[in-house]
């Protein structure tokens, strides 16, 4: 047998015969027949390029931390192929590379073992975060709850839930389904409560409905009473602040129908008004006559000239009648002011005339001036004795004295 054609790692015989070269010697690894020996050894080179490049990818998934399991399973595999491959090349350096490989798994497994385990407790945290948010919202008070933002966050927090059972690590299943069960009770006590909650507020809503449909109806009946049916409309109104909700749509609908009761009444009124505003016009302008010949009064000194004249005032006034009701006040406050005016100058008069008071503040002035007297010879004699004390005191009276007896001449 002649060799026809070898290369560092492999050749090929006259037959067509393959041999790789190994550390134990040569291999036959196949035959190719009808070609040459360079054709040949190329297909077989071909073969171990095919095997290098499955032991770089394997290399390249092992630095991207690809799950170890899968790593060590595809190199024990790829290392017995590598073994009995049918190929011409460097087959000792792939075989050292997958026993590199396969040395550097058992780190990244332990690696990735911690990972998972991280994960895995940052998972369970993350769950009974939720969880506990859950519970927190079932615990509390239904009457109390805003329960349109309470669904909403039990969605998100049920949302979150899926998100974690979707995208995050799987949990061990004593672990997941305790937890599941706690949120799951939470999500039914809470959606008891809002059934009985909404049962007891629908329940509400029907009575409040039914109390206040009859408050229309009553107010609906006052309308032939015009005017008069006011005062009784401002009464059920006063009934329907205190009947409380229906619910937005029916309370609407029905405060809708007590208003326009209402409007009616006061519409009519408003008329009623405007019949007496262009009746009682020609009123106003009288009275307001009147006012500008009572009001010089408020100088006048004499109280029975001022007596005599408001009197006379006061008869035309009456006799005019009713004026607009929107002026009824002001013009009325006017007069009242020139009565009360009057009415001081006779009492300041009156007080000043009084022949009993009179007497009663002369005899008290005489006392008065009596005792001042006294104390001012009190003070003469505690000046020359040069009593400081005595003359305070003297001091003080004498001071208070005057002033009263200044009082009783005002």
């Amino acid at each position: 047998m002649t060799t026809t054609d070898s290369t560092a790692w492999g050749r090929v015989d006259s037959d067509g015969n393959v041999y790789v070269r190994e550390a134990e010697g040569e291999r036959h690894v196949g035959q190719y027949p009808d070609a040459t020996a360079e054709e040949a050894l190329a297909y077989y080179e071909r073969k171990f390029a095919d095997l290098e490049g499955q032991v770089k990818l394997l290399e390249q998934r092992a630095r991207a931390k690809a799950p170890a399991a899968d790593i060590a399973k595809a190199v024990s595999k790829l290392e017995a192929t590598v073994r009995s491959a049918a190929a011409v090349g460097d087959l000792a350096s792939l075989l050292a590379r997958l026993q590199a490989l396969a040395s550097g798994v058992s780190e990244l497994t332990e690696q990735q073992s911690a990972e998972a385990k991280a994960l895995i407790e940052k998972a369970v945290a993350d769950r009974e975060a939720i969880v506990v948010e859950a519970e927190r919202l079932a615990a509390g008070d239904p009457a109390t709850m805003q329960w349109k933002q309470t669904t909403s966050t039990l969605e998100e927090l049920f949302a979150r839930w899926q998100k974690q059972q979707q995208e995050g690590p799987r949990l061990p299943k004593s672990t997941a389904d305790a937890l599941w069960k706690r949120f799951r009770a939470a999500r039914s006590t809470l959606e008891h409560h809002r059934r009985a909650f909404f049962a007891e507020l629908d329940s509400q809503h029907r009575e409040v409905r039914n109390r206040k449909t009859e408050l229309v109806e009553r107010a609906e009946a006052l309308a032939p009473k015009g005017v008069e049916g006011i005062p009784a409309y401002r009464d059920l109104l006063e009934d329907w602040k205190a009947a409380g909700r229906a619910g937005k749509k029916q309370d609407d609908a029905l405060w809708s129908r007590f208003k326009a009761a209402g409007d009616a009444l006061f519409a009519a009124k408003a008329e009623d008004d405007a019949r007496e505003n262009e009746e009682f016009s020609e009123n106003l302008t009288k009275k307001l006559a009147l006012l500008e010949e009572a009001e010089p009064l408020l100088k006048e000194t004499d109280p029975s000239s001022a007596r005599s004249k408001l009197t006379g005032i006061q008869r035309r006034w009456d006799e005019i009648g009713k004026v607009p009701k929107d002026q009824m006040r002001p013009v009325n406050d006017r007069l009242r002011k020139v009565e009360n005016a009057v009415k001081s100058l006779e009492e300041d008069v009156w007080r000043r005339s009084n022949p009993e008071k009179k007497a009663r503040s002369e005899g008290l002035a005489a006392q008065l001036e009596s005792a001042i007297a006294k104390l001012e010879s009190e003070l003469a004699a505690a000046k020359q004795s040069g009593d400081a004390k005595k003359q305070a005191e003297a001091e003080e009276s004498l001071a208070a004295r005057r002033t009263w007896l200044d009082a009783l001449g005002s």
